[in-house]
């Protein structure tokens, strides 16, 4: 059973009547969907020894196993979300994690490459439950910018992850075997676990879920790609947050053989996460204020002149890119794109609560598939210098861009949701 009440500012949200109170909400969410930040960061520090124990002979080769884990998570995506709609939230997310437990116990005993990239892949199809139903999860009591306000408080917890995820991999390794970090991984799936057993409701009632039917869940899919705004934003964030995962694919070999920073690694990328942090929190104190598209297209514009400007100076004087010249730069870029994660999720998702399962998966799933394919074309063209990732950066922010504005035209469907008027 369901109901209504007035939030702040007008807005609406539908709650369960046993829901826990906001804060745990969140940071229950954010703890879910930090699987994914910790699946990939806490393993970055232990690229090179992965490599070396494998006999891996190229180092972008290593890269695979951050887009591996990804292309797992995208494919994932798409059978969460339907399945959520029709058996509940909760199984779905629950589904996930064993799955997620069963990828890192492979990873621990791999014996070669291969299987430990097989294992990477099932890692990130199991956090897919609990990446995109968590979402859904969200979308059944929140709306519009609401939603958005929500999602921001859920990035700034969220951002802890990548600020201590390195340093966390790096201290296992001092302290045991490369493998005691999917050690590390199993525990933080175990306390999502049995926190989601006790203390969180199921979000989709009975009679609100769908019959289980491959012909209905192709009926809401299909329906996803009509709705202007979801397959406008869904494509412009797949093509920006291309970057963002060239990022993360590249960050080790940038700090380890540009900088020659091994030892400093965690401390450099915490650095720069700060930008991500200051971006969810400054987005979730002005969302109710600006709505979702104004901040998403002046962040776009930002990101735009900021990652072009940067190689025009670089290029047209010569300059050699220290390392606090990177890190300036990259904390700037990073703070745009901090600026469009739960923006673009939210207006994706606007015109969707109705399906918000099928919803989830779609937009989630398709913006992984389109990030990870960017990230793969842009990171093995990684040259021993931080020029592609800049010239990364530049592109698909300005492809994204443009996507938005052609997207944007005549959206009277999506004002009313960013300024969510009404409950769903």
């Amino acid at each position: 059973m369901l109901r209504a009440h007035r939030w702040s500012r007008g807005q609406y949200l539908v709650t369960p009547i046993q829901s826990l109170n906001r804060t745990e909400f969140v940071v229950l969410v954010a703890t879910l969907i930090s699987l994914v930040a910790l699946g990939t960061d806490i393993i970055l520090p232990a690229l090179t020894k992965i490599g070396g124990a494998f006999g891996v002979e190229r180092a972008n080769d290593t890269q695979l196993l951050i887009g591996g884990f990804f292309v797992g998570l995208s494919v994932g995506q798409l059978l969460s979300g339907p399945l959520s709609d029709s058996l509940g939230r909760k199984p779905i997310i629950y589904l996930g994690l064993s799955l997620f437990a069963i990828g890192c116990c492979i990873s621990i005993i791999s014996p070669n490459f291969e299987i430990m990239l097989a294992g990477r892949v099932l890692q990130g199809f199991g956090a897919a439950g609990p990446r995109i139903v968590t979402v859904a999860m969200v979308r059944d009591q929140y709306e519009g910018r609401a939603m958005a306000r929500i999602m921001s408080f859920v990035m700034v917890v969220f951002i802890t992850v990548p600020m201590i995820a390195p340093a966390l991999g790096q201290g296992i390794m001092i302290f045991a075997h490369w493998r005691g970090i999917f050690v590390a991984l199993l525990i933080v799936a175990g306390i999502g676990f049995v926190w989601l057993a006790i203390r969180q409701p199921e979000t989709l009632a009975h009679d609100q879920r769908r019959e289980l039917s491959l012909a209905g869940n192709l009926t809401a899919a299909v329906e996803v790609f009509r709705q202007r705004a979801s397959s406008g934003y869904m494509l412009a964030g797949g093509v920006v947050f291309g970057a963002f995962f060239t990022y993360l694919s590249t960050a080790q070999q940038i700090f380890h053989e540009i900088y020659e920073a091994a030892d400093l690694f965690p401390m450099y990328f915490a650095i720069l996460a700060v930008g991500l942090g200051a971006a969810s929190f400054t987005n979730a104190n002005l969302v109710l204020r600006f709505g979702m598209r104004r901040l998403s297209n002046l962040a776009l514009i930002a990101l735009n002149i900021w990652s072009f400007g940067f190689l025009l100076l670089i290029v047209a004087f010569q300059m050699p890119v220290g390392l606090w010249m990177f890190i300036g730069w990259a904390i700037v870029a990073l703070y745009c794109m901090g600026m469009l994660f739960s923006n673009f999720n939210a207006l994706a998702m606007a015109p969707l609560g109705h399906i918000a399962g099928v919803g989830a998966a779609v937009v989630g799933s398709v913006t992984t598939l389109i990030a990870v394919t960017f990230a793969v074309v842009i990171g093995q063209l990684f040259d021993g210098t931080v020029v592609p990732l800049i010239v990364g950066f530049g592109v698909c922010g300005a492809i994204s861009l443009i996507i938005v504005l052609i997207t944007g035209r005549g959206l009277k469907g999506v004002d009313r949701a960013d300024q969510a008027t009404t409950a769903s």
